[in-house]
C-alpha cells in the first residue's frame, strides 16, 4: 500500500481501538498515574524516563504518570510528527511553554542566542528580559540582513564561540516578514564545531504544520503555539516542539521537571482538531487571498503585508522556496493613525476584535497596543509596528461576507 498523506492518517495513526473497548475515537485518559504489571516493569520504565540507559531494540517507554506521558499526548505527538516529518514531538500547556522550555533545554550561562527580529511579543520579552537573568547573551538580526552581514555581526560581538542557538520566527508576527531558513542553517553551520552544533529553532506558528516545513530547510526544532491553527477553534491553549530524537529527548526531560506538559483533555481536543486541520487551513488561505486583493486596492489602505504581495525580489524568492501557501494572516497600514485604526476595529461586526490567530472565526487586533505593546519603541518603528497597523487572522467564513464587513468598517473611518 502506498504511503498515505498526513491528512488521511490524522483519523487513526497511533491509536488501537481494541485497547480502548473498540471506541472509534481515542478516549480521554483522565488519570494521574498508571498501574505497572510488575515492579521490574516499573523500574525499566523509570530508567528510560530518566535517561539512565538507552532503549533496547523495539522497546517503548511505558506509561508511568501523566506528567511524564499519557496516551492522549503520545498519540497526538505521533500525529503531529507526520506533518513536519519529525522524529518526535512534545506538547505543552502553551506556546510560550514550548518556546521557553526549548531555550532553557539548550542554553547555559555564558551562551549566546541569535534571533530574528521581530518576534511575537511574549517571545521578545522572554529573550530580552528573562534569558539575560540566566546569564545568556542575546543578539538580534533583521530579515533584511544578508548571510555575510549576520556572520560579521556575530563575530563583532566577541561571542561567536559562544553561539548555541539561532531562533527564527518566519513569517514574522505581525509584519509577515520572511527569513530564509536555509540561509540560517548555513550561518548556524558556519559557527558549529565538532564539539558543538549550533541549534536552529523555528517558530512556525504563522504557517502551521501545513504551509511550511522548516525541518526540510535545515531547522533542528520546530515550535508552535498549538492554540492557533493546530487547535483552530479558540477553545484551548497549547504549544508544541518537534525535532530529531536526540534533541527532543532533552526537551522532554526538561518538560518533565518543569511540569508544563498539556493535560489529557487538551490532547484530546487537539486530536479532534488535527482531523480537519488541512481543510480548515486551505479554506482560510483561499479566503485570505480574496480579502488581501480587496484591501490592496482600497483607498483607505496605505500598505499591505501579505505573503501574496512580497515587497521585494528577495522576499518573493523566499516565499517560492519555503512556503506552500500565502497563509491566512494579513496586516495593513490604515491611512491615519491609532484613532483611525481603532475606529476601523470598533466598526467590525462579523470579524471579532480579539488577539490570537488561526481559528475558524476571523479576528482583528492592533499590534502596537496589544500583542506587541511591550516591544522596544525603536524596534516597533524599525519593523513598521506603528499606530496605523492592523492585523487580521482570516477564518473559514464566506469571503464575500468578510470583505463586506471590512468594507463597511473602513467606510466608518
Amino acid at each position: 500500500m502506498k504511503k498515505m498523506k498526513p491528512e488521511s492518517l490524522m483519523m487513526s495513526h497511533g491509536y488501537k481501538p481494541e485497547l480502548s473497548e473498540g471506541a472509534i475515537k481515542c478516549p480521554i485518559f483522565q488519570t494521574s498515574t498508571f498501574v505497572f504489571k510488575s515492579a521490574e516493569e516499573g523500574k525499566a520504565f523509570f530508567e528510560l524516563a530518566y535517561g539512565l540507559r538507552e532503549k533496547d531494540q523495539d522497546e517503548e517507554l511505558g506509561l508511568i504518570y501523566s506528567r511524564i506521558n499519557n496516551p492522549d499526548l503520545e498519540i497526538l505527538e505521533n500525529r503531529l510528527c507526520l506533518w513536519d516529518e519529525a522524529d518526535d514531538c512534545a506538547v505543552f500547556e502553551s506556546g510560550m511553554a514550548a518556546i521557553s522550555t526549548a531555550m532553557l533545554s539548550f542554553l547555559d550561562p555564558g551562551d549566546l542566542i541569535l534571533f530574528s527580529n521581530p518576534v511575537y511579543g511574549g517571545t521578545d520579552h522572554f529573550i530580552r528580559h528573562v534569558l539575560p537573568r540566566f546569564c545568556v547573551d542575546v543578539l538580534a538580526f533583521n530579515p533584511t540582513d544578508s548571510k555575510e552581514e549576520i556572520i560579521r555581526m556575530v563575530e563583532a560581538s566577541g561571542k561567536a564561540d559562544k553561539l548555541k542557538m539561532m531562533y527564527l520566527e518566519t513569517p514574522a508576527n505581525p509584519n509577515n516578514q520572511l527569513t530564509d531558513i536555509g540561509m540560517c542553517r548555513e550561518i548556524a553551520d558556519h559557527f558549529s564545531t565538532e564539539e558543538k552544533r549550533v541549534i536552529l529553532a523555528c517558530d512556525n506558528t504563522y504557517m502551521g504544520p501545513v504551509w511550511q516545513h522548516p525541518i526540510k530547510h535545515g531547522a533542528d526544532l520546530v515550535l508552535y503555539s498549538a492554540t492557533k491553527y493546530i487547535g483552530g477553534h479558540s477553545d484551548l491553549i497549547a504549544g508544541a516542539c518537534l525535532g530529531s530524537a536526540n534533541y527532543m529527548a532533552k526537551v522532554k526531560e526538561y518538560r518533565t521537571f518543569l511540569g508544563n506538559m498539556a493535560a489529557p483533555h487538551t490532547g484530546w481536543l487537539l486530536m479532534r482538531s488535527l482531523e480537519t486541520l488541512k481543510v480548515r487551513m486551505d479554506e482560510q488561505a483561499r479566503n485570505a487571498f480574496h480579502v488581501a486583493a480587496f484591501l490592496k486596492d482600497h483607498p483607505m489602505v496605505e500598505k499591505i503585508y501579505f505573503l501574496g504581495y512580497p515587497e521585494n525580489d528577495r522576499q518573493k524568492a523566499i516565499v517560492e522556496k519555503q512556503c506552500l501557501s500565502y497563509g491566512a494572516m494579513i496586516s495593513f497600514d490604515i491611512k491615519g493613525g491609532e484613532k483611525e485604526a481603532f475606529r476601523f476595529l470598533n466598526g467590525l461586526r462579523l470579524i471579532k476584535l480579539a488577539v490570537s490567530l488561526g481559528s475558524t472565526e476571523s479576528l482583528a487586533e492592533h499590534p502596537a497596543t496589544m500583542t506587541h505593546i511591550g516591544v522596544d519603541p525603536e524596534d516597533k518603528k524599525r519593523f513598521n509596528i506603528s499606530d496605523k497597523l492592523v492585523r487580521l487572522s482570516i477564518g473559514v467564513e464566506n469571503y464575500e461576507d468578510l470583505i463586506a464587513d471590512i468594507s463597511q468598517a473602513l467606510d466608518k473611518v
